[in-house]
Formats: structure tokens, sequence, C-alpha cells
């Protein structure tokens, strides 16, 4: 039977997840296409001191794809905690080393794809070395550089007049043709302004999306982010993406329908709150299929180590419940 071709286009912790999940279906093709505008944590180091493509997003998807030993997925993720490395992840150190080796990052991950058993492929958005940048509409003010984008407060009570990408980036051809050949396109999960739509950004990645045949799913965040998704329904992110791809084209909307735990809410109460379903909202001609399920990790994560040189979220997809409810999208 023909592998179902499936590229996802997501971000960060939530990639991770999701593909985590969906490599357990043996008839799904698995392309991961990652951003490339990242600048936090041991990634912007990297960035900034070696001058290379960032290398955070494209480890986590070639750790989720690979089928190797829980040893060599260990080694990709293990963060070191003294020296003059502390917060850096040697997966990250791997990729980049590979890099200024080969000369070029696609290569550099395809590498590391052996290294580590991937079944899938991971393939950046673009090789231009770009950063994003967003023009604030009441404060006449820009801020660029995902980190700084991430931490900033104020995009929504400011207002975002203009995202871009400084320097513009064009499309990766091998990214262009794994959209326009896919079976289904998976949009989300990952920070609206700060991963998912740096993708958006990116010259060509909208037009593949308007012309492939594929079915564009995507998969709603599980929480609003202060500062910049305050009051978002499931609808507004909807519309917030069909902002930059085009209108119409989205085909399934999935979202969660299982409110998380109170401790779970006590913990993440600085951060975020629920995305909820707008059940007063009128459906519109064309709109794209919403489909509630219960997607919701049961237990509260770990945290990450102290030197991490990020902050992670507490609240998270369950992998198996995500693929599962997907692959029904997928299949149906």
């Amino acid at each position: 039977m023909k592998p179902f071709k499936i590229v996802t286009i997501s971000g960060g912790t939530g990639g991770f997840t999701m593909l985590s999940g969906l490599k357990t279906y043996q008839d799904l093709d698995l392309t991961a296409i990652v951003t490339m505008t990242d600048s936090g944590g041991s990634t912007g180091q990297l960035r900034d001191e070696l001058g290379v493509l960032p290398p955070g997003d494209a480890r986590q998807c070639l750790v989720a794809l690979s089928r190797n030993s829980g040893v060599m997925r260990d080694l990709f993720t293990y963060r070191y905690q003294e020296g003059q490395l502390t917060g850096h992840n040697f997966g990250n150190l791997f990729l980049s080393t590979l890099e200024k080796i080969t000369g070029d990052f696609t290569q550099a991950i395809e590498e590391a794809a052996d290294v580590l058993n991937v079944e899938g492929s991971v393939k950046p958005v673009t090789t231009t070395n770009t950063n994003l940048c967003v023009d604030l509409q009441e404060q006449k003010k820009t801020i660029c550089g995902e980190q700084d984008i991430t931490q900033y407060e104020g995009l929504r009570y400011f207002g975002i007049e203009r995202m871009y990408l400084d320097p513009p980036a064009v499309i990766n051809e091998s990214a262009r043709q794994a959209i326009l050949d896919a079976d289904a396109v998976i949009i989300g999960p990952g920070n609206l302004y700060a991963s998912i739509i740096p993708h958006l950004l990116v010259e060509g990645v909208p037009r593949a999306l308007q012309e492939t045949d594929a079915r564009i799913i995507f998969n709603c965040n599980l929480m609003v982010k202060y500062g910049h998704t305050d009051g978002f329904s499931v609808q507004d992110f909807a519309r917030e993406i069909e902002t930059y791809v085009g209108a119409n084209v989205l085909d399934y909307v999935l979202y969660n329908t299982q409110r998380p735990s109170s401790e779970l809410l006590e913990r993440y109460q600085q951060e975020g709150a629920p995305v909820e379903f707008d059940k007063t909202e009128t459906e519109k001609d064309n709109a794209p299929a919403f489909v509630g399920a219960d997607v919701i990790a049961d237990e509260l994560y770990s945290q990450v180590p102290k030197k991490d040189l990020l902050r992670r979220t507490l609240i998270r997809h369950d992998p198996e419940k995500l693929a599962r409810e997907l692959y029904a999208c997928l299949k149906n």
C-alpha cells in the first residue's frame, strides 16, 4: 500500500510531540518542515557565535523521528550543566558542527538523520539566514529576533502592523516540493507568532499551500499566550493562519475539548489560559471543518534542568491522543 505523505509545519516541543505520535503509524511518510528564525537559548548563541543556521527545531524533529535506541536519542537531547557549555544542547552542537564541516545545513540534517536512524525527513523551510521582525502599530516600534518577540508582552496590546523576515527569505526547493507532493499538510502546534507564522512569511510557502492538492489541517494550540493571543478563540487562531496563507486554505481545524487539571492551570497561570471554542460564532460558507477532541496530556510534565537557556511550557498535547485524532482527519 502506498504510504500517505504527510508534511508538518510546527514549532519546538509541539512539533516533537506530534511527530512522536504520528511516527507510530506505519502507513505515514512524514516530512517535518522547520523554521529558521529561532534566536533563543543554545540555538541563538550558536547562530551568533558560529554564524550557522538555527539547529534547535531541526534537532527536535530528528529526535522525534529517530528509530534509534534510547541512548542515542538521549545523546542528542543532552544539555550540559557545567562549564562553558552550560545550557547548550549536544544535538545543537552536533548539527552546527556538521554545517561547518559540510558547508550546507541541509546536508548536515541528512548526515544527522543517518546517525539517528530517522524514518522520514526533516527539511529547513529556507536556507536564508534571516530574522523575524514585527512592527507595532501604536508604539511605532520594531522588534527583531524570535526570542525578543516571544518575550515581548505587548504584541496583543499595541497591535501588529506587520510581520516580516529580514532579510527576505525564499522557500527551500525541497520543502516546496514536499508540500506540493503531500497528501496532507498539518500546521501547528507551536507559538503562533514566533514559531508558526515565520514559516508562512517565507516567500513561496503560502503559494505552495494554495497550489497543493493536499488536505490542510490546522492543529490548534492548547493555550493562549499572554501578551500575544489573549482572548483568542479556536476560530481566531484559524483566521490568523489564513491571514498569512490565504482565505479558504484550511480544510480541518483540530482543537482540544478537555480542560487541563486545576494543578496544571495553577502552575500555568502566569503564561496563559486554555483556548476556547466559540460556540456562539456562526459557521460561514467555505469554513474549515472544526473537529474537537480530548488531545491533552493528563500528566504534569517534569521541568527541564534549571540551567536550560529557555523556559518550557507545562501543558502539552498527548502524543497518542493527538496522533489518533489527526490520523482520523487524514483518513476521513
